[in-house]
């Protein structure tokens, strides 16, 4: 039996992690998640690392460049509109002298590969330039070898969650681009609340196609507060998870401030905006 739970109003791809992306009107999935996505990221020469804006001290500026799927790569733009392709030979040292900081773009992880994510509530404290506590986070324990992708290989918000963390902020809106969603859900109706908390261990069909298994509530780290492009600062998309969805991502965890879900994928295929979704 499937149960009707709204319909995809929006698919993101973000072909270069941490960096803008591109909404697209529909995508290949596989289990690598939807074609394109995170395909590539930044190395940070001195440490090693993959440059996160969840360290928003050193890479918040990650999130003034925008990357878009060009052919079989990528084309990043700076705010100046300055452009690269991933294929440039001048990429690594344009992106180096845009950051202040010596990065290397990849589309190969390093063996081990790993970020530092600010504890964002530490961030919310102590301000965007603090030095606050870190932890070490290794890549994609639910999403295929080679990826670079935090957890799992798609990641789901539902418009009733955005329409809670809306109505709780003193803005009074929420943009979903904030938290990074391959798919918003419109869950448009009666349907209210952070919907997605119920989802963990359930099967979605997407479309006539695509299946997704929902891994775990999506804990949110600092990335949502930051500006995005033309969107301002806003730590609210933070404080209002943190206020009111203190869950725990996985069962066992300690709870963390959520808003979204992390979902592999069972059947893969093509997903369009206007699909239908539903809990199988």
């Amino acid at each position: 039996m499937c149960n009707f739970v709204g319909e995809v109003g929006a698919l993101w791809r973000y072909p270069v992690k941490s960096l803008l992306g591109e909404r697209i009107p529909a995508a290949e999935v596989t289990d690598r998640g939807l074609a394109g996505d995170r395909r590539f990221a930044l190395l940070d020469r001195e440490t090693g690392k993959v440059a996160s804006a969840k360290s928003p001290r050193l890479w918040r500026e990650l999130l003034r460049c925008t990357a878009a799927t060009a052919g079989t790569g990528a084309r990043i733009t700076a705010p100046d509109g300055t452009t690269w392709d991933s294929a440039d030979a001048h990429v690594h040292d344009g992106l180096s002298a845009f950051l202040g900081r010596k990065v290397t773009l990849t589309d190969v992880p390093p063996p081990g590969a790993t970020l530092h994510r600010s504890r964002p509530e530490e961030v919310l404290e102590a301000g965007l330039d603090a030095e606050v506590a870190a932890d070490v986070v290794q890549f994609g324990s639910a999403a295929p070898p080679g990826t670079f992708f935090d957890f799992a290989p798609v990641h789901l918000v539902t418009t009733s969650t955005l329409r809670r963390i809306a109505a709780l902020s003193p803005r009074g809106t929420v943009e979903a681009e904030r938290y990074r969603p391959n798919l918003v859900i419109d869950t448009a109706g009666e349907a209210e609340g952070f919907l997605e908390n119920a989802w963990f261990g359930e099967k979605l069909a997407v479309g006539d196609e695509v299946v997704l298994r929902v891994m775990a509530v999506t804990p949110r780290c600092a990335v949502p507060t930051l500006a995005h492009g033309r969107l301002p600062r806003d730590p609210d998309a933070l404080r209002v998870p943190a206020r009111h969805n203190r869950v725990p991502a996985l069962p066992g965890r300690a709870p963390d401030p959520c808003a979204g879900v992390y979902a592999q994928v069972v059947r893969g295929g093509r997903i369009r905006e206007g699909d239908a979704v539903r809990l199988v």
